[in-house]
């Protein structure tokens, strides 16, 4: 994976029902085909302990376009030893601006989440 410098995508999750940060929850990178209108995985990733995660995709391959962060929320709370109302979590965003980072948190309880951009 790139670091977080080389990146212009990264995201980190939260875990606000225990106030932890979200660890160690897959998640993947896709960019819609606006010809086909069909996703296409990019990259596949995991949080850290701290809930981050960098990489994603590289500034060479990052273009304008509507991409979606997939978190896999269900397998994430199983692991906690409960249940929650959302199986995965897709945030959908559209990128025009290529000079820019672009960093997605994801708020999350086992019944609800928000996500914002910063």
């Amino acid at each position: 994976m790139m670091t977080a410098e080389s990146s212009p995508l990264s995201t980190h999750v939260y875990n606000t029902c225990d106030g932890v940060p979200g660890a160690k929850m897959d998640l993947s990178l896709h960019r819609l085909d606006s010809k086909l209108m069909i996703w296409t995985m990019i990259s596949i990733g995991t949080t850290n302990e701290k809930g981050c995660c960098h990489g994603l995709i590289s500034q060479e391959a990052f273009t304008p376009g509507m991409y979606k962060l997939r978190f896999e929320t269900g397998s994430y709370w199983e692991s906690l030893g409960q249940t929650s109302f959302y199986p995965y979590v897709e945030v959908v965003f559209t990128v025009r601006e290529l000079s820019q980072r672009f960093h997605l948190p994801l708020l999350m309880s086992r019944f609800s989440y928000s996500t914002y951009r910063s």
